[in-house]
């Protein structure tokens, strides 16, 4: 169904957005096959803790960056009928351009719309290669790029933690590091469930404490 933020719903419609790292490094040590499992096996627990909030209407994007970046899922698509195409790694992490390419959409959202603020998530390995700071200033000038709810993953130790720090911009809302793939699933169903379907104004529920063990051979 293509829908845009601010259509005439029963509820308020509510747009999460995923902004996923799809460059080269996610090939390395099974990244992406763990970021398409993680969303796979979310995707069920969102529906499920949507039941909860029946005075929203939950949809889902994702943008997909390496070299370039592009909509993976371009129409906003109601939770109950998402189905998820696997990512495959390749190419540069041009994050800016993903940025700018949500700016571009945020501004053609209606100013009267009865949308809540979207739930942005971006999930990356590694520093972005392209000019995401102005990219990122931009999403900021947009009303909608502004008042969004953005969480952020980092996967593996070479994540550019402060670029996901300042994608935030919430000192109450910290970068979450995924080490391995359960700590991955156990984050992404973090944010997109707790955080991206949880009822306006009601407590969004602490981070899930993920064990961290000594000698871990399957660290990223």
């Amino acid at each position: 169904m293509a829908v845009r933020p601010g259509g005439e719903y029963a509820g308020r419609p509510l747009h999460i957005i995923w902004l996923l790292d799809c460059s080269g490094s996610m090939a390395e040590g099974g990244k992406i096959e763990a970021l398409n499992n993680a969303i796979r096996e979310v995707v069920p627990a969102m529906r499920k803790a949507a039941e909860g909030n029946p005075e929203v209407q939950f949809f889902v994007r994702a943008i997909r960056f390496s070299s370039g970046a592009s909509w993976h899922v371009a129409a906003p698509t109601l939770l109950a009928d998402f189905k998820w195409v696997d990512l495959k790694a390749e190419g540069e992490t041009d994050l800016g351009q993903a940025f700018a390419l949500l700016a571009e959409d945020f501004r053609n959202i209606p100013a009267n719309t009865r949308a809540l603020p979207p739930q942005i998530v971006l999930i990356s390995d590694g520093k972005p290669t392209d000019d995401w700071k102005g990219a990122l200033q931009a999403l900021f000038d947009v009303p909608w790029g502004k008042r969004a709810v953005r969480q952020a993953i980092a996967i593996g130790q070479d994540a550019d933690h402060e670029t996901l720090k300042k994608f935030i911009d919430n000192v109450e809302r910290p970068v979450l590091r995924a080490d391995n793939a359960e700590q991955l699933i156990r984050y992404f169903r973090y944010v997109s469930t707790a955080v991206g379907t949880a009822p306006p104004g009601k407590e969004v529920p602490p981070v899930p404490v993920v064990n961290v063990v000594a000698v871990d051979e399957s660290a990223w």
